[in-house]
């Protein structure tokens, strides 16, 4: 079975960091992107930051450039997203998700995980 299993949210204060995983089974890891997407109460969901996603292997929208970084461990098929000096505008619920390199719609997703940064 495809699964993403998403964990390491919780509640921080402003300038605090999270460590959120995501662990892959079902499909050849090294094959997909793998994104962070997130969702605050009563907006859009936004695409935070990727990995093997283009030239640049990772991307990050602006408003997290130099404070989260991406990375994976194919081993342990496990995409890593590090959150520092968080924000109280971070707050939202963290979704990773997959799409094979070879195509532009996400075929998987895991089930969120709530990050609250309190000011």
């Amino acid at each position: 079975d495809v699964q993403l299993q998403a964990s390491g949210g919780g509640l921080v204060q402003a300038g605090g960091s999270l460590r959120l995983t995501c662990v892959a089974t079902g499909f050849t890891f090294d094959d997909y992107t793998i994104s962070w997407f997130r969702q605050a109460p009563g907006k859009e969901r936004e695409g935070v930051s990727c990995i093997n996603c283009g030239d640049a292997n990772t991307y990050h929208i602006d408003s997290v450039k130099g404070r989260f970084s991406i990375s994976k461990d194919s081993g342990k098929r496990t995409a890593i997203l590090q959150m520092d000096s968080l924000k109280a505008e971070d707050t939202a619920v963290y979704y990773c998700a997959a799409r094979h390199t070879g195509r532009s719609t996400y075929e998987y997703w895991g089930q969120g995980t709530q990050v609250t940064v309190s000011s």
